[in-house]
């Protein structure tokens, strides 16, 4: 009787699933998702240096405004792009990253990394030859320190606040230099404090929500105390205040020629603003700066009074 020889059973390999193939016409709304439109809101801060100005309703202002607007948005594009696509393989591993278009395969990598780079070098190519050279400098700054911090600033503690930040103030500062416009230094203290309070509010909050919960989210989180980033947000927040004060009171500023002291008054409406925005932040719910402006009735109403005084402000009415 022959023997009968038995084989062990072999455990097959585990296979990471590849994307499937980009359907057909889907390509084009992965690249726009990818894009990510949501964000461009943030891109309406180019028109903060010209209305802060006086000159936002002057003649071709807007339309140059438009144009600057259109630039930013596509350098910010190639950014997400670029980063969307080195990120694709780790993504593919998170619950919810994995849904992306260039993760989930409706994009293909090398697609991204095209897009990304012809919009990285076109649109200050376009910017230098339809705007200022100083607007091209400060796209290619942008676009130069936003890979940089794709590729490692972001896993340096300290410095992804201060890209993050430089980086709403680059945009704060993108249609002054447009136009021509001098940069006060109360503009750039103000925006500057401004926008590190919020997003240091934002990575409070983040670590709130994630607290003990290692590797679901950016893993800088983990090396952040929320102590730190609440006395971060805290600091900005006042340094903010402080800077708008001492701009709305100086000796220096133009002369009150209207019915009331808007100026001085718009000061009111800036710290209830602050305090407002701080209630989210110290219950770790500021997410998205938009989502908390737009997302607060008590704090857009706030928003809108403060406007409408710098407005009158600005117009000497």
């Amino acid at each position: 009787m022959a023997e009968t020889v038995l084989h062990p059973q072999r455990t097959p390999r585990r296979r990471t699933p590849s994307p499937p193939n980009p359907r057909p016409g889907g390509l084009l709304r992965g690249l726009l998702r990818t894009a990510r439109p949501k964000q461009w809101v943030k891109n309406v801060l180019v028109v903060a240096a010209p209305a802060a100005a006086g000159r936002l309703l002057t003649a071709g202002t807007l339309t140059e405004l438009a144009l600057v607007f259109a630039l930013f948005t596509a350098c910010a594009a190639a950014v997400y792009l670029v980063n969307d696509a080195r990120d694709a393989e780790a993504d593919r591993a998170h619950p919810v990253k994995r849904h992306r278009p260039v993760a989930a395969g409706q994009v293909p990598v090398p697609v991204a990394y095209a897009a990304g780079g012809a919009l990285a070098v076109l649109a200050p190519l376009l910017a230098a030859r339809l705007t200022t050279p100083a607007l091209a400098l400060l796209l290619t700054a942008y676009v130069g320190m936003q890979l940089a911090y794709c590729v490692r600033l972001k896993h340096v503690l300290v410095v992804d606040l201060a890209v993050v930040t430089t980086g709403f103030l680059m945009r704060a500062a993108a249609g002054g230099l447009a136009l021509g416009i001098p940069l006060s230094r109360w503009f750039l203290i103000t925006t500057g404090f401004g926008a590190l309070f919020m997003v240091s509010a934002k990575r409070y909050s983040e670590a709130v929500q994630m607290a003990g919960k290692a590797g679901v989210t950016r893993a800088l989180l983990t090396e952040y105390t929320t102590g730190y980033l609440r006395f971060v947000w805290q600091l900005a927040a006042g340094v903010a205040v402080l800077g708008y004060c001492l701009w709305a009171l100086e000796e220096g500023g133009p002369p009150h020629t209207g019915l009331l002291p808007w100026r001085q008054l718009s000061v009111v409406a800036f710290v209830l603003a602050v305090l407002r925005y701080a209630v989210f932040a110290d219950r770790g719910t500021a997410g998205e700066p938009e989502e908390v402006v737009l997302g607060d009735r008590a704090l857009a109403l706030i928003g809108l009074v403060w406007l409408a005084l710098y407005g009158l402000a600005v117009a000497h009415w």
